[in-house]
């Protein structure tokens, strides 16, 4: 199980958004109108992109909308481009204005790749001469489309020219998987899951799944317990495994009960690696050792949920940090994707594993503390790093392929 990646539809009014994404899903998800303006706020819709995955496709207000009302759709049009994945830039009539080159600007400088469309060809076909010269500019390819085919096999041909090119403009930027250069066909993988107040009801939590397929898509073998079964599991006969993953909140124990020769990481740590600034977090944790009384430190949570006594990001953390360095320090904990202000008040980020967002959510959301050295790290990390074997869970990626 993969990352799910958010694909924004962005254009003018009656380009064909609401269309595209009706006619991409086969459902009426947006509503079709002659109107202009008729889309508001975001509208979501997931579905399963050939070659690539399941993927979020977004359609979004107009960018020329106008009026008072306008000015807040196409507000929240801009804000998306600091949450997708990549955009389609629709634009009809050849006519690729001050709007759509505004678009490709700021997708530009978000450094958010993207594919032009040119809908309503069926209306007026495609320049060839301004697509040869939009694809020179902006590095990208340029799709001649229409959301109104002919027939069928009209229908499937674009639906298939159009899956592939959003396939090869995105393919580039997607994660490494989580077991990336670490799992070999036949290897054993033990994969140690808590069932506690933190484990959602009835399920094993994203990097646990994304951990399990990936060793199935290997062809190894997963072998999952809780972490009270490991020392039964090592007093028993057993296969050497290749490697031992465990959840952070029981990094401790496992360490203790686990030998010295079995290598072992986290899901957390595997998740940093797979989609994080690794190098960065590495040397964040170097930077626990100079905090002072009185420094702020902030918790970045990716996604909402319930906040328990048992609570990771805001309950053990603070606690472990605060015993580790014996210095009174204050906490900051932002939800979700919410935005911050200043990083400047803080002497240390510290961001959670990051499983319900894309890398390049993530990589938006740290390159402004990054940008001002303000140290960082993430949940998996600096428990490890609290624990005292952040060194034994980072020493089985020398050896990756």
């Amino acid at each position: 199980m993969a990352e799910v990646l958010n694909i924004a539809l962005l254009g003018r009014r009656n380009s064909g958004k609401s269309s595209l994404i009706n006619m991409v899903t086969g459902q009426d998800v947006s509503i079709v109108s002659a109107t202009a303006g008729t889309t508001t706020d975001p509208v979501k819709k997931r579905f399963e992109l050939p070659g690539t995955g399941a993927v979020n496709l977004i359609d979004s207000a107009g960018i020329d909308d106008d009026g008072e009302v306008g000015k807040k759709r196409v507000s929240k049009t801009k804000e998306l481009i600091g949450q997708i994945d990549m955009a389609v830039i629709l634009y009809t009539a050849n006519d690729f204005g001050s709007y759509e080159q505004e678009l490709a600007r700021l997708l530009q400088k978000a450094e958010v790749p993207f594919l032009l469309l040119h809908n309503q060809s069926d209306i007026i076909p495609m320049s060839e001469e301004l697509s040869r010269a939009l694809s020179q500019k902006y590095g990208t390819e340029v799709l001649e489309f229409t959301c109104d085919p002919f027939s069928d096999e009209e229908s499937s041909a674009l639906m298939e020219k159009f899956f592939e090119a959003v396939s090869n403009t995105i393919r580039p930027y997607v994660s490494k998987t989580i077991l990336e250069g670490l799992v070999r066909k036949g290897d054993e993988i033990w994969l140690i899951c808590p069932v506690d107040s933190e484990a959602p009801q009835g399920r094993l939590i994203l990097p646990q799944v994304m951990a399990l397929r990936d060793v199935l898509d290997h062809d190894g073998r997963a072998v999952v317990m809780k972490p009270e079964q490991l020392q039964e599991m090592l007093s028993s006969p057993h296969a050497r495994p290749a490697l031992v993953v465990t959840d952070s909140q029981a990094f401790g124990f496992v360490n203790k009960v686990l030998p010295e020769d079995y290598p072992l990481t986290s899901f957390s740590i595997l998740l940093a690696r797979s989609k994080g600034p690794f190098e960065a977090y590495m040397k964040g944790a170097a930077c626990v050792e100079k905090l002072k009384d009185g420094d702020r430190i902030l918790i970045m949570e990716s996604c909402n949920h319930h906040s328990s006594c048992d609570d990771i990001g805001r309950v053990k953390i603070p606690a472990l940090l605060k015993k580790h360095t014996g210095k009174n320090l204050e906490f900051e904990v932002i939800p979700n994707l919410e935005k911050t202000g200043d990083f400047s008040r803080f002497a240390m980020v510290v961001q959670c594993g990051a499983c319900m967002i894309t890398r390049r959510q993530l990589m938006s959301r740290l390159k402004e503390p990054m940008e001002k050295n303000i140290p960082i790290i993430n949940y998996g990390m600096l428990l490890a790093y609290l624990n005292g074997i952040l060194e034994r869970s980072v020493s089985v990626f020398k050896d990756a392929r």
